[in-house]
């Protein structure tokens, strides 16, 4: 009988091969169960989306309150929700911009640092499961709560926003949210890698939680200072000589900016749910003699920020590669 079975195995060689991918994956898949599990009954995270959900609706909030005026008009209404800002409140794009790297803080920082403090890393890896898969499921079970938040926090906010406003959304103005939700899911997912690869790199989870709040206030805040200084220090705009600098030191200044990807969501997503954006680069006078005004095709719009969306891809699989190989050589010791 175990003759008969073994001659059929070699007469399909195929079925052994895919049994051993089943089996391989079948702690990748355990593994992103139970993180999805975990951030799912996660306190910290559940308090952090309340406090993100809270902004998100009071930049509504103070949306449908600038926007009531202009609503007989109905040029993209639908999309003046997200982009526009009351008399105190910032945009909903701001508050996703600002807070969304938080929630990629929350779900990444103490990943693999919090396993190996524990003591269960060793445990876990005493399983019949691949070193990769471990690192490998905790990314994707984040990078799943990430989409699926974003998702369901936009359909909310456009359910709120139709319901206030009254006016449905036309197919290029869902098609417009759909791609800024992407684009907000993508950006969120380079902090959740980022997060990762401290938690691989420190030994503490305050300590690579610090380390990433670092890194958000230089890509936010402290970069585009530099940008500036660093551009004016190479192109100088005094003098008569500063006039033939002008573009030199804007270019400078605009390619050190899109090094931050805090720079690069806030640049593509203006782009994207303002119609209006024709261009996101330095438009001489000359350039614009004969244009013709007019609100920009979806098509072209997705071309303006398609160098941004892989950019952004570009920086989240560059920090998770880093801490994959890291996590993969890192000597793991019983506690």
């Amino acid at each position: 009988m175990v003759a008969a079975v073994e001659k059929l195995k070699g007469l399909f060689p195929g079925t052994a091969e895919r049994g051993k991918k089943r089996e391989k994956n079948v702690g990748l898949w355990a593994l992103f169960h139970k993180e999805m599990s975990d951030h799912i009954r996660s306190r910290r995270l559940q308090l952090l989306l309340i406090l993100v959900a809270a902004a998100c609706f009071a930049s509504l909030y103070g949306a449908l309150g600038s926007i009531s005026d202009a609503a007989a008009d109905n040029d993209f209404v639908f999309l003046k929700l997200f982009i526009t800002s009351g008399s105190s409140i910032p945009s909903f794009v701001s508050f996703i911009a600002m807070l969304g790297p938080f929630v990629g803080l929350a779900l990444g920082f103490d990943a693999i640092n919090s396993e190996q403090n524990g003591g269960t890393l060793n445990r876990l890896l005493a399983q019949p499961i691949y070193r990769d898969s471990v690192i490998n499921g905790k990314f994707m079970a984040g990078a799943a709560i990430i989409f699926i938040m974003v998702f369901a926090m936009g359909g909310l906010a456009a359910a709120v926003g139709l319901l206030a406003i009254g006016i449905p959304p036309s197919l290029e103005e869902v098609g417009r949210i759909l791609v800024f939700l992407l684009f907000t899911g993508v950006y969120i997912c380079f902090w959740l890698a980022l997060s990762i690869l401290f938690s691989v790199l420190c030994r503490h989870a305050a300590t690579s939680a610090l380390a990433v709040i670092a890194c958000w206030l230089f890509f936010t805040i402290f970069l585009s200072l530099l940008a500036g200084i660093v551009a004016s220090a190479m192109f100088p705009v005094d003098g008569i000589q500063g006039l033939l600098n002008l573009m030199d030191n804007y270019r400078c200044e605009l390619y050190l900016n899109r090094l931050s990807p805090y720079y690069l969501y806030a640049e593509a997503v203006t782009t994207i749910l303002n119609p209006g954006v024709r261009t996101i680069g330095l438009v001489t006078n000359a350039q614009l003699e004969g244009a013709i005004a007019g609100y920009l095709p979806f098509g072209q719009s997705l071309l303006l920020v398609w160098p941004h969306l892989t950019g952004m891809c570009a920086m989240t699989l560059a920090a998770f590669v880093l801490s994959y190989l890291k996590f993969m050589r890192q000597e793991v010791r019983s506690s």
